[in-house]
C-alpha cells in the first residue's frame, strides 16, 4: 500500500509540474512580417550585411537618393512615408516592414508634426559600397 501511495503522490506532482515545465521549455516561433521576391541583390562571393537604425524627429526627411541593392525597413515607432520617382507615396506604420528597390530615386519622410519615427534598416551589398548614393 505504501508503494501505491508513493506512486500516486509522484504522479500528482508530475501532473502539477508538467504545465510549468512546458512553459519553461516553450519553443519560440518567428512571425513572418514580410516576404517579397526582389531583384538586384549582390552576386559576388562575399556580401556585407548591414543593420542600421534611423531616428527622425517630426518633419525630418532623408536626402534624395538611390540604393545600389534592395533595402528592407522595419518601422519600430511612428509612420514612415517613402516617395519614389514615378510611383505613389507609400506609408508604413509601426510594426510593419517594406522593401525599397534598388536604382530608384527616393526620399523618406516623417510626415508627423508631433510624433518621432524610428526605423531599423537591413541591407546586403557588395563589401565597401556606400549604403546610399545622393542624387543631385
Amino acid at each position: 500500500m505504501n508503494n501505491w501511495r508513493s506512486f500516486c503522490l509522484a504522479f500528482a506532482v508530475l501532473l502539477v509540474r508538467s504545465p510549468a515545465m512546458a512553459q519553461e521549455q516553450s519553443v519560440v516561433k518567428p512571425q513572418l512580417l514580410l516576404s517579397e521576391i526582389v531583384q538586384g541583390m549582390p552576386k559576388g562571393d562575399r556580401q556585407e550585411v548591414r543593420v542600421l537604425m534611423a531616428s527622425f524627429q517630426p518633419g525630418d526627411k532623408t536626402l534624395f537618393h538611390t540604393h545600389r541593392f534592395p533595402v528592407t525597413v522595419y518601422v519600430l515607432e511612428g509612420a514612415f512615408t517613402l516617395e519614389m520617382e514615378g510611383r505613389e507615396p507609400v506609408t508604413v506604420n509601426a510594426g510593419h516592414a517594406m522593401i525599397m528597390p534598388p536604382q530608384v530615386k527616393m526620399t523618406g519622410y516623417n510626415r508627423s508634426s508631433t510624433d518621432s519615427l524610428r526605423l531599423v534598416i537591413f541591407n546586403v551589398g557588395d563589401p565597401d559600397t556606400p549604403f546610399l548614393d545622393p542624387v543631385h
